[in-house]
């Protein structure tokens, strides 16, 4: 049987066209928009499972995950992040504190700052939950052509406003650089 192949009235029209067609007349991209919406619920669904046995959430992940990625990282800096109220992430952050996950601890020149860090218990579940994401991606970059990890990288990275996108990347390779630092130094140990 073929593959289908489904073409668009977006497709079909030239391109010169398109670039001057104002977003609100371009009909909607809707089988990407789907294809995100069906994507991200099925790569959160695995870890969602494992949250969900201790009684913690989304939002409990997307804190393990920044926080094991930029230990010592503010709680401003980790509020400006996840784009959530004080009181949201209070109540997040205090889960975690209280369940041995992450420990709060004063900045060595401004004692008014909380600097968070996950405890090895925080570690291990940011790294099982990181691992669950990493299988389903490396299984899709696998039937892909060899370019598709950078494909898949410029597509995201372009989703983010362009306000922020700098920002952003420079957030993702600070953290590479580190955890990369971090590793050297234990296997030298």
């Amino acid at each position: 049987m073929a593959d289908i192949s489904i073409t668009t009235a977006r497709d079909r029209r030239p391109a010169a066209e398109a670039a001057e067609t104002s977003p609100a007349q371009l009909e909607p991209y809707w089988d990407l928009i789907e294809l995100l919406f069906f994507a991200y619920r099925d790569f959160v669904g695995d870890p969602d499972e494992v949250l969900a046995r201790l009684g913690f959430g989304r939002a409990h992940h997307r804190v393990l995950h920044f926080v094991n990625r930029n230990p010592g990282m503010k709680v401003a800096d980790l509020l400006d992040i996840l784009k959530i109220t004080k009181q949201s992430l209070g109540r997040v952050l205090k889960q975690l504190i209280d369940d041995g996950y992450i420990v709060q601890k004063e900045g060595a020149n401004d004692r008014r700052q909380r600097l968070l860090y996950v405890t090895a218990s925080g570690e291990a579940l940011a790294m099982k939950l990181a691992g669950l994401q990493t299988t389903r991606i490396a299984r899709v970059l696998g039937e892909l052509d060899p370019g598709a990890h950078e494909a898949a990288r410029r597509f995201l990275a372009g989703m983010i406003d362009a306000g922020d996108r700098d920002r952003v990347l420079r957030m993702i390779a600070h953290a590479d650089r580190a955890r990369l630092q971090r590793r050297d130094s234990d296997s030298r140990r």
